[in-house]
């Protein structure tokens, strides 16, 4: 049985994006990308809401991008070969491979797709998350903290949760973002 993962980049007061819907603060460097594409290999299945999805489309095209670092071209590999969900009322389709759209976030299919998962599941983009954490679904939380602080914006977590965590990792990157690891306890 697969986790359920939740990984965001934020802001040091908790942002994944800012007032203007901007996050360029939160690009990785190439030390951070490493360690990320470490995180995603062993992932099976993407959990994306329309936005985030339309973020990462990039990566079905990126290996013909020539400029692209060795660490792009690493995770370019990673999102190719994992499945990915699209989860949308609005998307009219998807362009990627290996995806599907669904119309609605079911808690229960989610459940399903753990249970039966050999590998672990990522969520991504922050109201997809809310939906998976508010539904029991989410096993374990990462985050990476960027130092700036944005004053608003999209929070990376819903604001009417409890949560009790267990930290099982931190870790501390040379331009000084921090990685904060998390299983919830139930």
């Amino acid at each position: 049985m697969g986790k359920l993962i939740y990984s965001a980049i934020a802001s040091l007061d908790g942002y994944v994006e800012d007032r203007d819907g901007n996050f360029a603060w939160a690009a990785p460097d190439e030390e951070v990308h490493a360690f990320v594409n470490e995180l995603e290999r062993p992932v099976d299945t993407y959990l994306f809401g329309r936005r985030m999805y339309e973020t990462m489309l990039y990566w079905e095209t990126a290996h013909l991008d020539q400029s692209q670092p060795a660490v792009g071209r690493d995770f370019t590999e990673i999102w190719q070969a994992a499945k990915k969900i699209v989860y949308s009322r609005t998307l009219e389709s998807v362009s990627s491979q290996r995806t599907r759209l669904e119309r609605h976030f079911n808690v229960n299919e989610v459940r399903h797709i753990k249970a039966t998962s050999e590998r672990d599941v990522t969520v991504g983009g922050a109201n997809l998350a809310s939906q998976a954490i508010k539904g029991g679904l989410v096993d374990e939380l990462q985050l990476f903290v960027v130092p700036v602080v944005v004053g608003g914006g999209k929070r990376w977590l819903p604001g009417d949760v409890h949560l009790d965590l267990q930290l099982l990792d931190l870790r501390r990157f040379a331009q000084g973002v921090a990685y904060l690891r998390y299983a919830l306890n139930p």
